[in-house]
């Protein structure tokens, strides 16, 4: 009878702290989030970069060169797939640009820093195109996963119907758990009376859907986010002109050079190198080159490593190699 008690008691114990696990924190009192001794506080409408890696991250499968070998076995967290994350401060909420397969760990970065706004999933995802990197965490929207209720996702047409005519897509659009909002080259999406989103066509492997970068504009502030583009000189827009319309410019920098892909064809992968982007640049003012924040780079790029020669260069020319959690007041 005494050792009957006794496993009820543990029992119950087990119970009460399963509960207690599982129940939603409180935000702490300031809300202050705390990343590498960095201090991270949003007050105003603002950008926040939350990951810059290529679609496939790093480490990537199958990769054995030097760039990877640790990475296996001691992750890097910094290391998360290319997304940007838009905070409507005076609104309270929050909008995520791209569906990466990071989706869990960034959304719930993006809900920290909206400090009033306590519902995990965003008030918008805009999508840039159907490569793997730009869509895919979208399943986490799914009935295996939070079973969201019609969350609005911002596509291009053949986008949408990519997702409306294919599973397991289409099963997020039957069973409404994302709502999807067909948009236009050019035309901008008013999100409040102080944000506007415009999407763009630029020319890119469009396979599935078609590609756009978008312009992103805040109370003060603009931005231009162009994560995946084939080459500058294929866009019908002069890109340096467009620098120079913006206050940041986050910019499709996959690759530093052709020579760090020494087993594909590079010609079948076109990306803007670092090392093109710099040469095209080099007219820009000082001021124009502090706006350019290089991302979306291949876990081959040396840049990502800040004590590289490479990074130093770019740094020293007076670009920028965009890092997580980096803030940017819109």
């Amino acid at each position: 009878m005494l050792l009957y008690k006794y496993m009820k008691k543990i029992v119950a114990l087990i119970i009460i702290s399963f509960l207690l696990s599982c129940t939603k924190k409180r935000p702490s009192a300031n809300n202050t989030i705390v990343e590498n001794n960095k201090e991270l506080d949003v007050n105003e409408t603002s950008i926040v970069i939350l990951g810059t890696i290529q679609d496939a991250g790093s480490p990537q499968i199958g990769c054995n060169k030097t760039c990877c070998e640790d990475l296996f076995d001691s992750p890097d967290n910094s290391r998360q797939v290319i997304s940007l994350g838009l905070i409507d401060k005076f609104n309270s909420k929050t909008y995520l640009f791209e569906a990466t397969l990071d989706i869990v760990k960034q959304i719930k970065k993006l809900t920290q820093l909206n400090k009033h706004n306590e519902d995990e999933i965003p008030d918008g995802i805009f999508l840039s195109h159907a490569h793997i990197g730009h869509y895919t965490g979208l399943m986490f929207l799914g009935k295996e996963a939070i079973d969201a209720k019609d969350t609005p996702v911002y596509t291009m047409p053949r986008m949408k119907a990519f997702l409306e005519n294919n599973g397991p897509w289409s099963q997020l659009v039957a069973r409404k758990n994302i709502s999807l909002n067909e948009i236009a080259d050019e035309k901008v999406i008013e999100l409040s009376n102080e944000i506007y989103v415009t999407p763009f066509i630029v020319p890119h492997r469009d396979e599935y859907s078609e590609t756009v970068g978008y312009k992103i504009v805040g109370p003060n502030k603009s931005a231009l986010f162009i994560p995946d583009i084939d080459k500058w000189h294929k866009w019908d827009k002069d890109i340096i002109a467009e620098i120079k319309q913006v206050d940041y410019a986050f910019l499709d920098a996959t690759f530093y050079s052709g020579k760090e892909i020494d087993n594909r064809d590079i010609s079948q992968i076109p990306h803007p190198f670092i090392i093109e982007s710099l040469d095209l640049f080099k007219s820009l003012s000082t001021t124009d080159r502090n706006k350019v924040i290089f991302i979306h780079f291949n876990h081959t790029n040396p840049v990502i490593n800040p004590n590289s020669s490479e990074a130093k260069m770019v740094t020293k020319q007076g670009y920028r190699i965009g890092k997580i959690n980096d803030v940017f007041a819109l």
